[in-house]
């Protein structure tokens, strides 16, 4: 009897399911700090040409009035991705006058603690909550570990793909909101079975400069006065020195089903934490191991477009998993953009695989696996001989391991070509199999060699991509056309915060108890 791969991998393969391969959506997130000409992290409000941060489509801000963050629509076309991405980099660039884009992961130089402004987004009661997220954030995580800038990718498969899918396991009709959202939990548990590998051909940030880590345990070695890394290292971003939390440890959040996922996560929405409750009541939301649910540090979320007021966990409950969003990867600083086609491509073939691939239930052996094989990868992954815990308990040689998975996300690219015309999404699992066979190719290898050879740190390193790039942008001005798109999309952001200011009504205690409200009523 063939197995579920098998079956999916032959479904996919008929010349009809070719049309639906190519209505793959996607939409990319990146963050960048600004920075002044020195590589200090800036510390001036929003940029005015930005327009509002609350509102606008493509231009916002994460923890940091100086962490931006551009989003792509939601596209069908890999290239329509990247040169909307590519398109705001050129916006941004040309609007920030003696201040630049710091093309990283890790951070530039940066101040005290206390002086790394919060983001700021008006005077509306929703505005208020975010701000008082983030102050919520510095005092649980500290400040700095919120300047750290990542890239996320989401993905969702066309419903009539869902449909055929649905056919193919014996349903009829259309595909239900219940064998999608068990699909995509199927895709999750893979996804973060093997998202080692994603770490190891892709993770960008080997090393960090000391003012990061200031006084911070750790077990980096120096390089130099300034830098700190590890010899071997892929991704500190996703390791101790990131978004990890020793509160969060212990939180148990299942995969296994939506109704799971959504307890466990509503519980430590809902459950008080003692060092919390130390916290001013005006600088937090709630004394909650969580505040809310982006407060989970996660390298994959299930998500659904929320409607006006609406919390995540009650979109999932009511419509079930729209898309899935990727958390775990690196701003690349050898690329303009942080991120390219070759390493999209990759992606969909990865996640393509996660979704075919049989997806046993979780447990805790598993769970703990999971969590020690990317660890290991992050510190080490690019170490000789490196051994990783296998599905049934077994240590797997990593390049062995990574060798048998390329296989079959190989298998995958094959039919994305076929549906595509081309040859790129083999030609992106090859360059990833060099990766495996020499980590010199890998990101992280040739980070810490350009440290080396040129640059002495990793501050001045990532300096010098940032200039590099900067000027790429600023000698490639948008046409005047788009730079009336973005002057309409200011003016409109601007009009729709004035907007939500204008309906302000009752006390914003009042206004957050009704939304915490609805974590009761899940």
């Amino acid at each position: 009897m063939a197995t579920r791969f098998e079956q999916r991998l032959a479904f996919l393969a008929e010349p009809a399911q070719h049309s639906l391969l190519r209505a793959i959506r996607r939409g990319i997130e990146k963050e960048s700090l600004r920075m002044d000409g020195d590589g200090l992290l800036s510390r001036s409000a929003h940029p005015e040409a930005f327009g509002s941060p609350l509102c606008h489509p493509s231009i916002t801000t994460d923890f940091s009035e100086a962490l931006l963050e551009f989003i792509t629509p939601v596209s069908e076309s890999i290239e329509e991705t990247l040169a909307e991405l590519d398109s705001i980099h050129r916006f941004a660039s040309g609007s920030l006058g003696d201040e630049m884009l710091w093309n990283a992961s890790m951070p530039c130089r940066l101040p005290a603690s206390d002086d790394i402004p919060v983001a700021q987004y008006g005077s509306s009661h929703s505005a208020t909550m975010k701000t008082r997220y983030r102050l919520g954030l510095g005092h649980r995580y500290g400040r700095k570990m919120q300047t750290i800038a990542g890239i996320h990718y989401n993905f969702s498969l066309p419903p009539a793909l869902w449909d055929a899918l649905f056919q193919l396991q014996g349903g009829e009709g259309k595909a239900d909101k219940d064998f999608i959202t068990d699909s995509y939990f199927a895709l999750i548990r893979n996804f973060r079975r093997y998202s080692w590998l994603l770490i190891y051909l892709f993770g960008a940030a080997p090393a960090v400069s000391k003012c990061f880590v200031n006084g911070q345990s750790h077990n980096l070695q120096e390089w130099g006065e300034h830098t700190l890394y590890a010899p071997y290292a892929t991704s500190l971003r996703m390791g101790d020195l990131g978004y990890q939390s020793n509160a969060q440890k212990n939180l148990d959040i299942c995969y296994n089903h939506l109704d799971f996922y959504i307890d466990t996560l509503r519980n430590a929405i809902t459950t008080s934490h003692a060092d919390y409750e130390r916290i001013p009541a005006n600088e937090q939301l709630s004394s909650g191991l969580l505040q809310i649910e982006n407060e989970f540090y996660s390298p994959i979320r299930p998500k659904r477009v929320t409607d006006s007021g609406e919390i995540p966990l009650g979109a999932l409950r009511r419509g079930g998993v729209e898309y899935i969003e990727v958390r775990c990867l690196d701003v690349n600083p050898l690329l303009p953009l942080g991120i390219d086609a070759q390493q999209v491509r990759f992606i969909d073939a990865f996640l393509l695989f996660c979704l075919c691939q049989n997806s046993d239930l979780c447990d805790d052996d598993a769970n703990a696996a999971i969590t020690d094989n990317l660890l290991k990868v992050v510190n080490e992954g690019r170490k000789p001989g490196l051994t990783l815990t296998g599905e049934a308990g077994e240590q797997r040689l990593l390049v062995e391991w990574g060798e048998s998975l390329l296989d079959d996300i190989d298998a995958l690219a094959e039919q994305l070509d076929r549906a595509h015309g081309e040859t790129h999404y083999r030609e992106s699992c090859a360059a990833q199999r060099a990766k495996l066979r020499n980590p010199a190719l890998t990101p992280s290898a040739r980070i810490l060699d350009e440290i080396q050879q040129r640059d002495g740190s990793f501050f001045h390193f990532a300096l010098r991509q940032s200039q590099e790039h900067a000027e790429r942008f600023k000698q490639s001005p948008l046409q005047p056309s788009e730079v009336s798109r973005f002057a309409g999309l200011k003016v409109e952001s601007q009009a729709q915060q004035a907007e939500i200011e204008s309906e302000n009504s009752g006390s914003f205690e009042d206004y957050l108890a009704r939304f915490y409200q609805q974590y009761k009523a899940l």
